[in-house]
Formats: C-alpha cells, structure tokens, sequence
C-alpha cells in the first residue's frame, strides 16, 4: 500500500506521517518518504538526512529506463514517463535509492532548494524524482510506502496525488483547516482519489463536535492534543508506548483503513498514461523536443505481473 499525508501547514501531518510509520513498521516493511519542501520528516524520527533524490534526477531516469526502447536517453525522459517493457521496475528494497535506517523503516527525501535552486527552480522538479520512483514501485503485501507531501492543495500542482492507495488528510478543528478539507476534496473527486480526513490535536468535545459537524462521514477518527507528541518534538526521548491509548487506537483506525483498500493496479496505469498524455501536451513535448505520447507502451501490463 501507498500511502500519502496531506493538510495545512501546520496542521500535523508531518508528525502523524512519523508516527504512522512508525507505527506501522512494528509489524511490516516500511519506506518513508519526505516530499515536503520544508523536510522535516527526519528530524521529527530522530534521523540523518539521507542523500536528497531531487538532486540525482539524471542519474534516476537514467536508471529506471533500462532497455525501454520508447525511452532513448535520460533528456527523453519526464516526472511522468511511466514504464514500459524494458524499464526498470523496482521494489522495495532497492538499494539504487539512497535512504536511511531508523525506527525499523527506511527514510528517503527530496531534499530541500540547493541555492542554485533559489529564483529560478520548482520544488515540484524535486518532487518528480519521487513521482519517477513511484511510478515504477511494484509493492506487494506488507509493504508500505508512506509520504508525507507539499502543504495544503499544492500536491496537485503534480500528477502525484494519483499514486497512492490512501490519502490521508489531516485537518485541525478551524475553520481554515476545514477549508483546505474543502478544496482538496472537490479536486480529489474527478480523479477517484481516495481519501479520508484525520482530525488532529482535538482538545475538547466542542474540537469533536466541530469536525464531525464540518466533516461528515469522510472522518475517519481523530487524534487528541498529545503531551507526549510534544515532547517529542522538542527533542526529548520518544517512543510509541508514550503515546496515549486514545491516539495509539488512532494509529490502529488509521492501519485498517489501509489495509482494507483494494489494490487497484489497472487504475494506477490508467491515471499515470493520462496524467503523463497531459504534461506532455502542457509543457513536456515543447520542453525534450519530443512527442512523449510516444513513450507510452499499449502492452504493458502494471503490476506484479511485470516483475515476472
């Protein structure tokens, strides 16, 4: 399952990606990814900063075209180029992409703006290193991959939000964090993107009350203001047995969501040839000189059946 962190800034979602995972790699195989610009993710698991993927796109794409005849050179090749016969297909436990280990799981990052970046680059091209990696993922049972994404409706500034078997946003009970609720939703429903909202540092009955009124029935369940959270966000020692029973049957509520998604490889493809078919007219085709419509393979069947 692939699983994605959305919400306000500020609204959590980072804290909830950690602890998710975390939470989640005490039983299955884990790999976090920060997709933030403001990469965070390590510091809140108490990691090293794994070698940033947003400045190894060449060498990437260069990697993940393999023998693709539809995909001549790493300059050919987009954010969305999905894969074909011939690609390279990954799983988890790739060693190509650098990570670290820490909590039991596997941490890699974008990484943030360089300073060759600042006024004149996208964070969304570091972004496409991630969408590259996930587009040619071939996960299998009990294996997660948990990303925590850009702040607010900014992550569909990309075709990435397609990528995942769950998307989990995380809202505050304001009525900002509503709105952001509001607008992701309305962009979520044209794509059959799934996705449930967790409230998040709820205080009173009247927190409660709110999002239930706010929400409806896309509320998944809700996360009390933690003592212990807080602590570990000011550095001090933190392990899962500190958490709060209530917030700890959250984590729960949150995994049997995950795991009662259905695995839907032919819509993955479906999405991935339509979102790359709309980049390429966008901007791609002008950008490489190339029609990349081109690089889409009719015989490519996604899933475990490609590995074989």
């Amino acid at each position: 399952m692939r699983v994605a962190f959305v919400g306000k800034g500020g609204s959590g979602k980072t804290t909830l990606s950690s602890l998710f995972a975390r939470y989640v790699a005490t039983r299955a195989r884990v790999v976090a990814i920060d997709a933030d610009i403001n990469q965070h993710l390590a510091l809140v698991l108490g990691a090293e900063q794994p070698r940033p993927l947003g400045g190894m796109l060449t060498e990437i794409k260069d990697h993940l075209r393999g023998d693709n005849p539809r995909i001549p050179s790493a300059a050919a090749m987009v954010k969305t180029t999905p894969p074909g016969r011939g690609s390279r297909l990954l799983t988890l436990d790739d060693p190509f992409f650098p990570s670290v280990e820490v909590e039991g799981l596997r941490l890699m990052a974008t990484g943030p703006f360089s300073e060759t970046d600042l006024g004149v680059a996208c964070y969304h091209s570091k972004v496409g290193a991630v969408e590259l990696y996930l587009n040619h993922l071939v996960d299998g049972p009990g294996e997660y991959v948990v990303v925590d994404m850009t702040a607010g409706a900014d992550s569909f500034a990309s075709g990435m939000f397609t990528k995942f078997d769950v998307t989990f946003l995380v809202v505050e009970p304001t009525r900002q964090g509503v709105s952001v609720y509001r607008q992701y939703q309305e962009y979520a429903a044209e794509f059959d993107v799934a996705v449930a909202v967790v409230g998040n540092k709820v205080q009173t009955a009247d927190d409660r009350a709110f999002l239930h009124d706010q929400v409806g029935p896309d509320l998944l369940t809700c996360l009390d203001h933690s003592p212990a959270v807080r602590a570990m966000e000011q550095g001090r020692a933190f392990t899962l047995n500190d958490l709060e029973p209530g917030n700890l049957a959250g984590l729960q509520t949150l995994l049997d969501r995950v795991d009662a998604a259905e695995k839907d490889w032919a819509k993955f493809g479906r999405q991935a040839h339509e979102f790359h078919l709309r980049n390429a007219r966008a901007w791609a085709n002008k950008a490489t000189g190339v029609d990349l419509a081109g690089q889409i393979d009719p015989g490519f069947i996604f899933g475990s059946v490609a590995l074989a």
